[in-house]
């Protein structure tokens, strides 16, 4: 597999994983909405059975007689029953109210004043005014039954869902963000320990390049001070030994790596210019290189110079190989009241909108060759180093891409 679409696979399986973990969480609001409504269900043939018993009692007096004034013998039915019906209702809160809207009847309302045995007839003004507010909110509800008692009396009986139904019907969203929370502990918790496990990858290589970089490096400084007693042509040596300052200069940048660098005053014109002295030279003549300074935005910053050159060079480098070594590098420097901003800006190939963040991600890379590093290093040095910010600013295919770089000005 490619290095550089690790990125794109990496991308494909969150997306499934978010998707999978919706689609479990819609079959658990669904199977939770499902037991909500059967016991709402439940409820309603409670409250119908209630109405019924309410019924009952209240036609016992009535004995139905024939058309000679007769009285028509009845099964009556069991009174301590349909008491026990009525009684029998603990849980769920209920108003029996006659045509007129008085309120007749009323059980397992929590009322703000204490109530005796005869409160459920006797209703002082308080628990009144709290029952009728009640009454009007259920009024706009569905928990509605009618009771006709007979052909000229009707009531009607309201009722709250109770306690355990009002309870189970948030249950799962409280538990849903429970989910969702441990979730996102947990996401961050493994992203920590993984950039941690990277952190260290990036000391350890980049302490043992330094290091294995030394001992060339230390021979060829050698060999360069010997060579000129050997005849060898002073011009060669002279540039061989610019080489090898360079490689001496690119081992101390990786044993600056994993451990704060000593940062320095200087002023961003002139470490931009500097940073760029090097690869100036370097790049392919048909790139035309561009730096545009204004002494009115100079400020100064606490830097390292040795990696700011890296990251100006990392820049410049990924820029040349953008636009294929043909085209336009500007690099301009300003300022705003808290950063010096540096834009370097090419008229490559450009960058799609969705690579705006992945391209600062170890191992991601447009190119056939290498390892995706470069910008990795970049965003740590800015960021972690030297507590500033890059970033995109735009880009467009086919037309070039501009990074911004913004550092904290050193305060006056």
């Amino acid at each position: 597999m490619n290095i550089r679409n690790i990125y794109d696979y990496r991308r494909i399986w969150k997306m499934a994983l978010i998707a999978i973990s919706l689609v479990m969480v819609a079959c658990f609001i669904y199977i939770s909405n499902n037991l909500v409504k059967d016991l709402a269900k439940q409820e309603r043939d409670r409250m119908e059975i209630w109405a019924n018993a309410t019924k009952e009692l209240a036609t016992l007096a009535d004995v139905p007689v024939d058309s000679a004034g007769n009285e028509i013998p009845m099964l009556q039915p069991d009174v301590d029953f349909l008491l026990s019906i009525i009684e029998g209702n603990h849980t769920i809160p209920v108003l029996l109210v006659d045509e007129e809207g008085d309120i007749q009847l009323h059980r397992n309302f929590k009322l703000p004043e204490p109530v005796d045995s005869l409160a459920l007839l006797d209703i002082s003004p308080v628990n009144l005014a709290f029952l009728e507010k009640k009454l009007e909110h259920l009024k706009g509800t569905n928990n509605k039954i009618e009771i006709n008692i007979d052909d000229n009396t009707t009531q009607y009986l309201y009722y709250e869902d109770s306690t355990l139904l009002r309870r189970l019907a948030y249950y799962p969203y409280i538990q849903l963000a429970v989910m969702l929370l441990f979730i996102a502990v947990a996401y961050f918790a493994l992203i920590s320990v993984k950039k941690a496990e990277q952190n260290k990858v990036w000391v350890g290589l980049s302490k043992e390049t330094a290091h294995q970089l030394g001992t060339p490096i230390s021979s060829l400084m050698a060999w360069t001070q010997i060579m000129p007693s050997m005849g060898v042509d002073p011009e060669m040596v002279s540039e061989m030994d610019k080489d090898v300052h360079r490689l001496s200069v690119i081992a101390d940048r990786f044993s600056k790596i994993g451990s704060m660098p000593e940062k320095e005053l200087e002023f961003i014109n002139e470490a931009v210019n500097k940073s760029l002295e090097y690869m100036s030279k370097r790049i392919p003549k048909r790139v035309s290189l561009s730096i545009y300074t204004n002494d009115e935005t100079n400020c100064g910053i606490m830097l390292c110079q040795s990696l700011f050159e890296w990251v100006m060079e990392n820049l410049t480098k990924n820029a040349v190989d953008a636009m294929s070594g043909e085209g336009s590098l500007d690099i301009t420097v300003t300022s705003d009241e808290e950063n010096a901003i540096i834009l370097v800006k090419d008229t490559g190939k450009g960058i799609a909108r969705k690579n705006f963040k992945n391209v600062f991600n170890p191992g991601f890379t447009t190119k056939k060759r290498g390892w995706g590093l470069g910008l990795t290093l970049v965003k740590r040095i800015i960021e972690e180093y030297h507590g500033g910010r890059i970033y995109i600013k735009e880009s467009e295919p086919g037309k070039g891409t501009t990074f911004a770089i913004e550092l904290p000005k050193v305060k006056s």
